[in-house]
């Protein structure tokens, strides 16, 4: 399997992983009284992000940025939950699966991202 094939694959999974938010974004902004008001505001970046991974995933090297954000806010926020659950481990256990969550989505596209061109090579030379 090719480099480009690979992450192209792994885009696809992780937009659809962040895609597959958008119930409970729905069902957090139905029932807005009872939910938690941070968890609507995550859930509609990931949801957002997801969308876009999947449009870039038909053709990875002109979305480099878009997966390079992708990665590095991933591991972002997986270290802003590790802190917080950390600090309140009973509480919040949790945020340790998210967490490793975001980072096996981060790792694979930092490893798989495409390397930037020059202006006057071509994919194909």
């Amino acid at each position: 399997m090719s480099r480009e094939l690979l992450l192209k694959c792994v885009m696809i999974a992780s937009g659809l992983l962040f895609l597959a938010g958008i119930y409970p974004l729905v069902m957090s902004l139905w029932f807005w009284q009872q939910a938690d008001e941070i968890v609507p505001m995550f859930l509609s970046l990931y949801v957002t992000l997801g969308a876009f991974l999947l449009i870039a995933a038909r053709n990875p090297s002109e979305h480099r940025s878009l997966i390079w954000f992708t990665a590095w806010s991933s591991f972002a926020h997986a270290g802003a939950m590790l802190v917080q659950a950390y600090n309140d481990v009973g509480g919040r256990p949790e945020l340790f699966g998210m967490s490793a969550i975001l980072i096996v989505v981060g790792v694979p596209l930092i490893v798989l991202a495409p390397t930037r061109q020059s202006a006057g090579l071509t994919a194909t030379s």
